[in-house]
């Protein structure tokens, strides 16, 4: 406590009292104290420190004070965080005689926001001198009057508190009257005038006296009225109240006219003299004639006004008993009348220090806002409690007595819930309770928690090869549930190599559109999947993004023409024919070459087909060209009439749209009977000068031979007795639909495709008579023609369709052993099983060389085999899975 003394030399003023307390709430509390009438600039207290803030962040952290009345008494210093007094505090005119007066601030510092509750207790001084309600007293006393009368005086008031009202009375010197003061039960005094000795109006009419009264305060301070007292000659009995003090309790919001209490006084007189009077002493406040009023004849008193706890709580209403003698004589009687409190008034509730929005990553804890509730009852009336609907993530936390903080409870989403419509409800405790809403508006902020995503991982497109640059191929689009510009996505290529090339080469996407273009034509040849990935990425900080997969399947279109394979790929138009050289005796059937074409294409695009040009001016002539073989043979035998050299021009086109097509030239050359039929190539010649030694190693294998078509065919036996076994034994049930097994392969109408990716050219050089087809998705089905056609068609059952994954084929294929150097080269054995209705069909090659092959695959060849299976469509047939290989 620090007292200084004023320049008078004996005032002192109370400058600082200080108190700091502090609990872990959330908030801090520190109270303060500073007595009133302090002048401007006042140290109250270093309020940054107490409140553990550092005065260099008070700027950066909008540091503020938030008084709750519309002045503001108290101001802080942000650049030293010292509080000190803003204007002038008189404590009588803020608080009036209560008995504790404090200002209430509210500190609020942001970055995090943190609201603190500051006390400031006013101080009384001792500047008010006690004050009577009038200068001038007139009092009638009748000289019949007995000693020990007693007449009230209205006593002197005192606005401070404590000690600084405390108040002695002392009357000036006289012989008739002396003071009594008597204390009341609300520490209140009453002064009474008292009379000595008897009244002589005679000897002396009036008396002039004078009642000083005193406070308690240092230094003290008085104030005086002058007591006129005349002395009355007539009427010697005044009325007489049955008590001189009467104790009411009325509820406020009373009813106009509701009976507060009925005096009853008395007179000892008779006639007129008993006649009695009631009216207010003419000393009463205006507050009391507006409030109550009195009927002169009864002695009611009754309300007339609105009476109102929370204004004035208690009423101290001095009533006069006059009789009608003369001179009257006067009684006095005093009706202390306690309000009672009502629960009408609903409580008050401000929102205070809102923090919006609220970031969707905010953690648990955060404070929101700041809640004072009110209510201007008293007791249970006045007992505020809050709660806060409807139910979420927010919540109520009591900082103390009618303040609270809206704090964040739980983690918020914005995309789930973008704002909450709070309802604040202040209930007070009176019966029935009234209650008070208000509501509060909080708006969740977003933050970039989401990224961009795609309805699917992988697409899939298809484009046709050879299309214009910049062609729109496909478009991407990813959603981003964020708002603003953690919403905006901008679409990327992950960029790898394509072969030797970068993608950004073969296409690029639109930033904004997500558009995919194709920046050059594709070719299916070249490549004919293109994968790579679009990533899609938000303008947030920091981005998200994510990436979709592209397939990108070139489809094929017929821009390769078919090219015809060695040794007749020179025969063409302007090149140098290939010569064969023919016997005259063979017969119709002898095939005398055979034209092996590609096409670089893929399904109908590279099945080709043979036809044989016919020569201008010359009749059918002895040759014919299979149609999807490529074979050139006779059919008939040869005459002289034909010539000894013929030239053939055979045209080789795919079945594309448009078709597109090549030409070979062959001349065949006839030698006498008994010459070996030769073909004038390279590759040709020198096979010739080893075929006598590998063709004279036959003779070597024929007991091989022998032992293995017996072997086969008692295996063969066995494997469909087996199977029929089987068959007899198997459920009804099918694993599988029924459908109508179809022969895949022929070795005499099959067309030999080519594709580099897919496909290997396996070329032979003599004219073999059987070779492998290799089929494309869309290839049709295989034609059948003649009495061989039939044939196959009626050992096949037509119960129905082979089944989507009823087909499975096992091919063995044997690589050339070293002893088949020729005779068997390029020869296949093909085992196709069909399986429909849990029934298969062994289905064997008509080839000439398969018995010699098995022999090969079981003695010398060295042997592996693969599993594949064919899904079937309406366009042919689709490789499923590779299951085995070995």
């Amino acid at each position: 406590v620090l007292m200084i003394q004023s320049n008078g030399g004996s005032q002192q003023l109370l400058l600082l009292f200080l108190l700091h307390t502090s609990w872990e709430v959330g908030s801090g509390q520190v109270h303060y104290s500073v007595p009133e009438e302090a002048k401007h600039g006042t140290f109250v207290g270093r309020i940054a420190q107490d409140l553990g803030l550092e005065v260099g962040e008070l700027v950066s952290r909008l540091f503020r004070v938030v008084s709750k009345g519309s002045r503001d008494y108290l101001e802080v210093n942000v650049q030293n965080g010292i509080l000190f007094v803003n204007s002038r505090i008189d404590r009588e005119e803020l608080c009036g005689r209560s008995p504790i007066c404090s200002i209430h601030l509210e500190v609020i510092v942001e970055k995090p926001l943190q609201v603190f509750h500051v006390e400031v207790e006013i101080k009384d001084i001792n500047d008010n001198p006690p004050l009577f309600p009038v200068k001038e007293q007139r009092l009638f006393i009748p000289e019949s009057r007995l000693p020990d009368s007693r007449f009230p005086l209205e006593g002197a008031s005192d606005p401070d508190i404590g000690s600084n009202a405390l108040l002695t009375y002392r009357l000036s010197t006289n012989d008739y009257f002396i003071l009594e003061v008597r204390s009341k039960n609300d520490q209140s005094k009453l002064v009474e005038l008292v009379l000595k000795k008897p009244l002589d109006r005679e000897e002396v009419p009036e008396h002039h006296l004078i009642l000083t009264a005193t406070d308690g305060g240092k230094p003290e301070l008085t104030g005086t009225v002058q007591l006129l007292i005349t002395v009355l000659d007539v009427n010697d009995n005044a009325p007489t109240f049955e008590r001189s003090e009467y104790e009411v309790k009325i509820i406020e919001n009373a009813a106009h006219g509701t009976l507060v209490i009925r005096l009853n006084a008395s007179d000892a007189d008779e006639g007129i003299n008993r006649e009695i009077l009631y009216s207010f002493n003419s000393l009463s406040p205006p507050v009391i004639k507006d409030k109550f009023r009195i009927n002169p004849n009864t002695g009611e008193i009754s309300i007339q006004g609105h009476l109102d706890f929370e204004d004035v709580n208690s009423y101290e209403i001095r009533v006069d008993a006059t009789d009608k003698g003369t001179p009257s004589m006067i009684g006095h009687c005093t009706v202390l009348v306690e309000v009672l409190d009502a629960n009408d008034n609903i409580p008050i509730i401000a929102v205070t220090s809102l923090s919006l929005p609220v970031r969707e990553d905010a953690p648990p804890g955060t404070v929101i806002a700041s809640i004072r509730v009110s209510d201007r009852d008293s007791g249970a009336n006045g007992q505020v409690t809050c709660s806060l609907s409807p139910p979420g993530p927010f919540t109520l936390v009591s900082t103390f007595r009618n303040y609270y903080s809206l704090v964040l409870e739980a983690s918020v989403d914005r995309e789930r819930v973008p704002a909450y419509e709070l309802v604040v409800t202040a209930r007070d405790g009176g019966k029935p309770a009234l209650w008070a809403t208000a509501s509060v508006s909080v708006a969740i902020g977003d933050v970039n928690d989401n990224a961009p995503s795609f309805e699917q991982p992988v697409y899939t497109v298809f484009v046709k090869e050879n299309n214009p640059p910049g062609s729109h191929i496909f478009t991407v689009s990813a959603s981003d549930p964020d708002a603003q510009e953690n919403a905006l996505v901008s679409y990327s290529l992950v960029e790898r190599r394509v072969g030797e090339r970068p993608l950004s080469s073969y296409v690029s996407v639109h930033s904004e559109s997500g558009k995919v273009y194709a920046l050059q034509p594709l070719d299916h040849e070249e490549l004919e999947l293109l994968q790579f990935q679009v990533s899609a990425r938000d303008a947030g900080f920091p981005p998200l993004g994510s990436n979709v997969s592209l397939q990108v399947f070139v489809l094929d279109e017929n821009d390769n023409s078919p090219v015809v394979l060695p040794p007749h790929s020179g025969s063409g138009a302007g090149g140098v024919p290939v010569t064969e050289l023919v016997s005259q005796s063979v017969t119709a059937g002898h095939v005398v070459a055979k034209i092996r074409a590609v096409d670089a294409d893929s399904g109908y695009n590279a099945w080709l087909s043979y036809e044989l040009q016919p020569e201008s001016g010359v009749g059918r002539g002895p040759f014919r060209v299979g149609l999807y073989t490529g074979e050139i043979s006779l059919t008939r035998a040869l005459e002289e009439s034909d010539g000894p050299r013929q030239t053939l021009l055979v045209l080789v086109k795919d079945h594309g749209e448009p078709a597109l097509s090549t030409t070979a030239t062959v001349c065949v050359s006839m030698v006498e009977n008994g010459q070996p039929a030769k073909t004038f190539s390279g590759a040709s010649r020198m096979s010739a000068k080893a075929g006598v030694g590998k063709e004279t190693a036959l003779v070597d294998v024929n007991v091989y031979l022998i032992i293995a078509i017996c072997s086969v065919s008692s295996l063969l036996v066995l494997s469909l007795l087996l199977y029929v076994a089987l068959r007899c034994s198997a459920p009804p049930q099918a694993s599988y639909g029924p459908g109508k097994p179809t022969l895949v392969c022929s070795s005499e109408m099959g067309s030999w495709s080519y594709s580099q990716q897919r496909r290997q050219v396996c070329s032979g050089e003599g004219a073999a008579k059987t070779d492998l087809m290799a089929f494309s998705p869309n290839l049709p089905p295989c034609p059948v023609s003649g009495e061989r056609g039939q044939k196959q068609e009626a050992a096949l059952d037509s119960s129905g369709k082979v089944g989507d994954y009823g087909l499975c084929i096992f091919i063995f294929v044997e690589v050339q052993a070293a002893i088949f150097p020729k005779t068997f080269h390029n020869s296949y054995f093909i085992n196709a099983l069909f399986s429909s209705s849990m029934s298969s069909s062994f289905i064997f090659s008509s080839s000439l060389f398969t018995l010699p092959f098995l022999l090969s695959m079981f003695l010398h060849g060295p042997l592996f085999s693969f599993v594949f299976y064919l899904e079937q469509h309406e366009n042919g047939y689709t490789f499923l899975q590779n299951s085995s290989f070995g």
